[in-house]
């Protein structure tokens, strides 16, 4: 459970869904919460941090720095972060109802510094995660709502703007292929892909079973691998900077209870859309013929 001092001591927010699309502040991300930070960005961050480490038994799972994997190909991007974190007493009952939010877990938190210098932290709600994975109200979507609130109060000016998720259809935007191979032999191609290309950089491994097990629940075979190449994100990032809270990519591998494989990702298209992004179709191709190849070669289709 996330730590009580956060469910108990930060309790006085204020939340509104801000649709006024001709406000210059509001941005129109579908099932995105937000708030202005009061800090700066770098203070943001460290604030954050410190509470994620705190409030166990959450978990961060890894921390990757856009704007450093920007500049580490001589780009320029605003400060953009992304931070993943989870608990696995509340991801793994969403994924026994259904699988594929361990494409959507662990959590995260998005820290960024748009043009106008102005520091956001936000996340994807938890209507995203209902209306894409079909999941129904529950104890556990209750409490992750209040803790991603809670974690992005310790920074912001305790209002938030949430735009709802009403227009997304269940699994819109996943690709799912299904493997001619077993779970561990699908699994380690797919890795075995990733390590092998040069422009492609692995930034973590998460077995949501083990995690299942840790708390005593059962989950069937499911491993999130979270790998990118800035010289394809950042571009995206530059043209709609908020893109950087679906990226980097990723691939969940499951087994459902019939014991089929399947492979998923995110479609490019679904992020293009999302986004709003503009001028990047060349890019956007390259990354789905990327991530077609890397899944065929896993589940060799």
């Amino acid at each position: 459970m996330f730590s009580n001092i956060f469910i108990c001591t930060l309790l006085l927010l204020s939340c509104k869904n801000d649709d006024d699309t001709t406000n210059p502040n509001t941005i129109d991300i579908v099932g995105v919460t937000y708030s202005k930070s009061t800090k700066d960005f770098k203070t943001t961050d460290a604030t954050i941090v410190n509470a994620l480490e705190l409030a166990r038994p959450v978990g961060i799972v890894a921390q990757v720095n856009h704007s450093t994997n920007a500049a580490s190909i001589e780009k320029k991007l605003d400060s953009t972060k992304v931070i993943f974190f989870g608990n696995p007493s509340l991801g793994t009952p969403l994924m026994q109802a259904n699988q594929l939010v361990g494409l959507d877990l662990p959590q995260k938190l998005f820290i960024w510094k748009d043009p106008k210098n102005t520091v956001r932290v936000g996340f994807n709600n938890t209507s995203y995660l209902k209306a894409r994975h079909g999941l129904k109200d529950s104890k556990a979507l209750n409490t992750i709502h209040t803790a991603l609130t809670n974690f992005t109060n310790t920074v912001g000016d305790t209002s938030f703007t949430s735009n709802n998720a009403e227009s997304i259809t269940k699994g819109e935007g996943i690709i799912t292929k299904t493997s001619t191979k077993k779970f561990e032999e699908t699994y380690n191609a797919l890795l075995t892909a990733i390590k092998g290309n040069e422009n492609l950089k692995l930034i973590a491994e998460l077995n949501h079973q083990e995690n299942a097990a840790s708390v005593n629940m059962q989950l069937n075979p499911t491993r999130l691998i979270i790998f990118g190449n800035p010289n394809l994100g950042t571009p995206l990032m530059q043209n709609a900077q908020n893109t950087g809270i679906d990226l980097p990519q990723k691939f969940l591998v499951w087994e459902d209870n019939n014991g089929k494989v399947m492979v998923s990702y995110n479609d490019p298209v679904f992020l293009k859309s999302r986004h709003k992004i503009t001028n990047n179709d060349n890019i956007l191709t390259t990354i789905a013929g990327a991530l077609d190849k890397l899944s065929t070669v896993a589940t060799g289709l």
